[in-house]
């Protein structure tokens, strides 16, 4: 079955250190290929608690768009169950150069444990079994940062943009997306936050026009002004099926038409 599983939905500093949503990252399973993407704090433990329970060991890669801790904090932990404890060679990491480097959040000794780690960059294209992951574009963040668009075929083309200040060029970058996940903070925009508010979103969804889009990685104004309660009336607006996510929703995938 494909499927897209979200182990946390809750996004910075005051929603994650809190915990009123989880931060376990996404799980994506897509044509008999799974995909973890970015283990935040508690995902082992939500992938474990999970109805159906997830099996953490059958991972073959892990995605990690940047490294800030609401998106890497588990993700040592996450390489040693899926390798069993460094036991078995297994899975493929995507990452940015700068989350291996100087102060990096991926430990040295861990990483001979995996199969393979691919830097990911603008305009990256990779291949992952019978999937094509690229990451269209840098986004502009904190430090270095990326998203994806997923490929297999006969199925629908998955997108994630992570967190991110709007700019325009994120339009054409992830055009084409069947399914859209956008990593949605604030409530309203601030000038000073490189997030993406639900206003910018909504500018988003109009224009790629997904069949799906689902909104994640809530800060606290977006729970203030209870989210799940207004999709409705921006799938109206932007004549998208729009999704609030909440922790342990899964979203079935169909074939693509």
């Amino acid at each position: 079955m494909n499927f897209i599983k979200f182990l946390g939905t809750g996004g910075a500093r005051f929603v994650i250190i809190t915990q009123l949503r989880a931060s376990g990252g996404i799980w994506i399973s897509l044509s008999s290929t799974q995909i973890l993407v970015d283990p935040g704090p508690g995902c082992l433990i939500r992938g474990l608690k999970s109805k159906p329970k997830l099996q953490v060991n059958k991972i073959d890669s892990i995605f990690l768009s940047h490294r800030h801790l609401d998106h890497s904090a588990d993700i040592n932990l996450m390489i040693e169950a899926i390798t069993d404890g460094g036991f078995k060679k297994k899975g493929v990491l995507f990452a940015p150069k700068d989350a291996l480097e100087e102060d990096p959040v991926v430990l040295k000794y861990l990483r001979n444990f995996l199969e393979k780690i691919e830097i990911i960059h603008e305009k990256g294209k990779y291949r992952l079994k019978d999937l094509t992951i690229e990451t269209p574009i840098k986004h502009i963040h904190g430090v270095e940062t990326y998203g994806f668009k997923i490929r297999c075929e006969n199925c629908p083309v998955i997108s994630y943009i992570s967190d991110t200040k709007y700019f325009k060029e994120l339009i054409d970058a992830y055009s084409g997306s069947d399914i859209l996940i956008i990593n949605t903070v604030l409530y309203q925009k601030r000038e000073n936050l490189d997030h993406l508010s639900l206003p910018e979103a909504e500018i988003i969804i109009s224009e790629i026009k997904p069949r799906k889009a689902i909104l994640t990685h809530f800060g606290m104004t977006m729970l203030k002004n209870r989210i799940w309660e207004k999709t409705e009336e921006i799938s109206k607006k932007t004549k998208v099926e729009v999704i609030a996510a909440n922790d342990g929703m899964t979203i079935p995938l169909e074939p693509s038409t």
